[in-house]
């Protein structure tokens, strides 16, 4: 089952696109994105209530949850690392609310119409799994999106490969399991028009939200 997750801009701060240039750091606590359900693939499966089941699994491992300002603080720290690391990556770092939200351009994660993330690729999901292995109160979303040439059924598989080999890679490389959630949303979240090669270029990518682990 496909479901949306709906990012709301209200009360964040972003870095422009591909560009590698920062912006500012926010605690700021209110803006969110909506939660995401459906059926998983792999070792990363998980039905209804994910969220919940993610969070008691972490608590219960010994993980733990954080509260009141040190969320914020929390997240910080997170970005300020993510965005040292991701600096000139090609990769975005935006900051949601609470929510720390990076954009993979898929013309530098896959070669077209392939799930299998480009070798040159690696050394960003290392540093990436490095930060979230040194801030592991967080839960993890990985999301894959196409544009929409071809089927929209097949736009949908593609996408859920995608998103499930960048979240395979992260776990090769020490990233808990249990924090991850993969999605495949296919074609249904464009970021730009589809009608020209630079927009499907936007909408090819996979996005990670990183989130507060909260009890």
């Amino acid at each position: 089952m496909l479901v949306a997750a709906a990012f709301a801009l209200t009360a964040c701060t972003s870095q422009d696109p591909y560009t590698g240039e920062e912006g500012v750091n926010n605690t700021t606590i209110g803006a969110g994105i909506g939660a995401v359900a459906g059926a998983l693939g792999g070792y990363l499966i998980g039905k209804g209530s994910s969220d919940d089941r993610r969070k008691r699994a972490l608590i219960g491992a010994g993980v733990g949850a954080l509260g009141g300002g040190a969320i914020g603080y929390y997240m910080d720290q997170q970005e300020a690392a993510l965005r040292q690391k991701l600096r000139a990556s090609g990769v975005s770092v935006t900051r949601v609310g609470e929510n720390i939200i990076l954009n993979m351009p898929g013309n530098v994660t896959f070669a077209t119409d392939s799930s299998d993330v480009n070798a040159r690729f690696y050394e960003v999901l290392n540093s990436v799994a490095l930060v979230l292995q040194e801030y592991d109160r967080t839960l993890v979303d990985i999301y894959g999106h196409t544009d929409s040439t071809g089927s929209a059924q097949y736009n949908q598989q593609l996408s859920q490969r995608r998103a499930q080999s960048v979240a395979q890679y992260l776990v090769g490389q020490g990233v808990n399991g249990q924090r991850l959630l993969v999605q495949g949303m296919g074609e249904s979240q464009p970021i730009a028009t589809n009608d020209t090669a630079a927009g499907r270029e936007q909408n090819r990518r996979v996005e990670i939200k990183i989130s507060p682990l909260t009890a």
